[in-house]
């Protein structure tokens, strides 16, 4: 599949078995673009620079790491967590769930497939915006403090996959929405459906995801046999 390729979501439905699903969370179970866009505005003009120029690499990032380049005084976890809680609270009115995300977070949890969050945001961002939502709220959840490097770095993925008590396991997959968090997918060495929610169908093909779907509708749990989650993949780019 090139970027230039030119087709339809329009695959027949396929199943695959997984031992676990590990999944991105800004972009690909929540939309919260609107509020992250009004955060980052608020935080360029105290920190006096162009707010495009943040939002241009901010997404799928760490916020430690984008106020590291902007500011490093302010690249701590005391002062990320505080920026990083506010937005739910001030903001929770300009978030929403991506199509499907509720329905499939309820089903991975109902069904008892072991699956996870593995996101660039903070704890407080998380339980926030989850909270607003009223998501169901992952057991496993591995944030930006978690790890040393963010995304495209694999280690928050290496993570997720041991707290998951799947360390040996390559039968993983991934659900993702940016490219620094599709090559961080494929780095650990797992497989990655990707989201055409944030980003063109080009950038997601060019960081190598393995299929890609409009959003999470096109996923659902058919089953768990033997502690394996059978996911059923429809209306996948071809």
């Amino acid at each position: 599949m090139s970027p230039s390729a030119t087709g339809t979501f329009s695959a027949p439905p396929q199943v695959h078995s997984f031992d676990g699903v590990l999944s991105d969370f800004d972009g690909t179970i929540v939309d919260s673009t609107d509020a992250i866009v009004k955060h980052w505005h608020l935080l360029a003009s105290e920190l006096g620079v162009d707010p495009e120029a943040i939002l241009a690499t901010s997404h799928g990032r760490r916020s430690i790491d984008t106020m590291q380049l902007y500011d490093p005084s302010k690249a701590n976890w005391e002062y990320v967590n505080f920026i990083e809680g506010r937005i739910p609270k001030e903001y929770g009115s300009d978030a929403r769930e991506i199509p499907g995300g509720r329905d499939l977070l309820d089903a991975l949890e109902s069904s008892g497939a072991r699956w996870g969050v593995v996101t660039s945001g903070t704890r407080a961002l998380i339980d926030g915006w989850l909270e607003v939502l009223g998501l169901t709220h992952p057991k496993m959840l591995v944030v930006a403090e978690d790890v040393e490097l963010g995304k495209p770095d694999p280690r928050c993925y290496l993570l997720g996959r041991k707290k998951l008590g799947l360390e040996h396991s390559s039968s993983i997959v991934v659900l993702e929405d940016a490219p620094s968090g599709i090559k961080a997918g494929k780095a650990a060495g797992f497989q990655v459906i990707a989201l055409t929610t944030t980003h063109s169908l080009e950038q997601l093909q060019a960081a190598g995801a393995d299929w890609i779907v409009e959003d999470l509708r096109s996923i659902s749990v058919k089953s768990v046999e033997d502690g394996r989650v059978q996911l059923e993949i429809k209306n996948a780019y071809q």
